[in-house]
């Protein structure tokens, strides 16, 4: 039986997480965070799931997320890095923990300017070359 060739992705999707959050924030950040980049990016999405009686269920990401983990200088400077290299970015701040729906989380971002926004997670997606440059040195989530 011919074993297929192991799937290689041109683009990597990462996630990187302020190292002080609450399991329950590190988890809805993430959702948050991946939700934009999969809305940027559709062709990252791949097919349906359906299990052997015939149960549908929603189609995924179909590439692997990588979730890093830093303070807040890593997460400034992956940020900086990530938008001069022009890669897909999705952001969440600290302020929209206590917004409760997306038009108040957009207006807590404009309200602050770029170089003052209180990152405690980011999401990028682009060439795998330029993802792993831009995340260079940040540590794997435990």
């Amino acid at each position: 039986m011919d074993t297929p060739e192991p799937i290689r992705f041109d683009t990597k999707v990462a996630v990187l997480l302020r190292d002080d959050l609450e399991q329950w924030q590190a988890l809805n950040v993430t959702a948050f965070l991946v939700s934009g980049v999969a809305a940027h990016v559709p062709d990252l999405i791949g097919d349906p799931y359906e299990d052997a009686d015939g149960i549908g269920y929603l189609a995924m990401i179909r590439q692997p997320v990588v979730v890093f983990e830093g303070d807040a200088e890593r997460l400034t400077s992956v940020h900086a890095k990530a938008v001069s290299r022009g890669l897909a970015t999705s952001v969440y701040t600290r302020e929209m923990f206590a917004t409760g729906n997306d038009r108040d989380n957009r207006a807590a971002v404009r309200a602050v300017a770029t170089a003052d926004l209180d990152l405690v997670g980011i999401a990028v997606h682009g060439p795998r070359n330029a993802v792993d440059k831009t995340f260079k040195g940040a540590a794997l989530h435990r």
